[in-house]
């Protein structure tokens, strides 16, 4: 597991360096292999569960990339509109009717940091091309009412 946070923590570090802007298909690669690397390290085990890991995280990367470069201005309106609006636990769906691709979000904790931020834990789900991915992550009000996924 602790080989799983170092290698996200340094594929977010690259991201971060390399481009002003963290685009949806990075972000989505990187989730997917942080995803795909604790779904391998579960499922392997003895000797297999490095290489397990392994696979996981270059699958979830590759999977992660395709579903964020799949989600375009439609998609982020309504999972902006979904974190803004929805009660915890309450699921938005919407089928982009120029990709097909089905989605929903479904905010699931909302709470307050020490600094004044609101946040929410979230899950999400994508259909694209017939197979389903789900993701779980936060997001973060920005002062421009905007949410930030961190």
């Amino acid at each position: 597991m602790k080989k799983i946070v170092i290698v996200t923590t340094f594929a977010l570090a690259i991201l971060q360096l390399g481009a002003c802007t963290v685009t949806r298909e990075q972000s989505g690669g990187v989730m997917g292999a942080v995803v795909g690397g604790v779904v391998g390290n579960q499922v392997g085990g003895g000797r297999g569960k490095d290489l397990a890991t392994a696979i996981g995280i270059f699958a979830g990367a590759i999977a992660g990339s395709n579903i964020g470069k799949s989600l375009d201005q439609l998609d982020a309106s309504n999972t902006q509109r979904a974190l803004e609006g929805n009660r915890s636990n309450q699921t938005s769906s919407w089928v982009n009717p120029d990709s097909g691709n089905q989605y929903s979000v479904t905010p699931t904790k909302t709470y307050e940091t020490t600094a004044g931020r609101y946040c929410r834990e979230y899950q999400s789900s994508v259909t694209v091309g017939g197979q389903r991915e789900r993701a779980y992550g936060t997001a973060c009000r920005q002062a421009d009412g905007s949410w930030e996924i961190i």
